[in-house]
């Protein structure tokens, strides 16, 4: 996509609607047709990089839900979380970086990194709710409390802190993931 591959070449100030027209091969006009700003822009990116396509469906209603849902255990879930986790941040950790460097100037930027963590939370919401489900909770955790220590142990900053800044391989991480999260929130 041009839009992403500007913003991540040349970051968000610095990447213009003509520039990703261009790059396209489209009118600029056509761009603002379709989105309306670089705002816009930039969160398709984002959306397309955490679903790996723009299909119109949404993330959690994606088959890998599915397959978390129908595996034998609650580490067993984990473990599928885990690696849906990291094939998601393989695409959208670059394109977060640009995000962040856009809510250092743009207010409404700074908003959608807030509605991004929040969606992030809304998620491990509903691992935690399928966890509680299935009883495998600990005793005296609640749903809520569960998605704040998934989204600790699963978030991408966690992971980016692990997999580029100590270097461990993607591996190591979901291990890692898989056992803090079944020792934090598992019975």
């Amino acid at each position: 996509m041009a839009a992403r591959e500007l913003f991540l070449r040349d970051g968000y100030a610095a990447t213009t609607l003509q520039a990703i027209a261009d790059r396209a091969g489209v009118a600029v006009q056509t761009v603002y047709f379709h989105f309306g700003n670089k705002r816009t822009v930039l969160k398709h990116v984002v959306d397309v990089a955490a679903t790996g396509d723009d299909e119109p469906v949404a993330l959690l209603e994606r088959p890998w839900v599915a397959r978390m849902r129908d595996a034998g255990d609650a580490t067993a879930a984990l473990e599928v979380w885990a690696e849906v986790s990291q094939e998601i941040y393989e695409r959208i950790v670059p394109v977060m970086r640009v995000v962040r460097e856009a809510a250092g100037s743009d207010p409404e930027m700074l908003a959608q990194e807030r509605t991004n963590r929040e969606q992030t939370l809304a998620a491990h919401g509903m691992l935690a709710e399928h966890l509680a489900e299935r009883g495998s909770l600990r005793d005296g955790l609640d749903v809520a409390s569960a998605a704040e220590e998934l989204f600790v142990v699963f978030g991408i900053d966690v992971h980016v802190l692990t997999t580029h800044e100590l270097g461990w391989s993607a591996g190591r991480w979901r291990s890692w993931a898989v056992s803090t999260a079944a020792r934090t929130v598992l019975r």
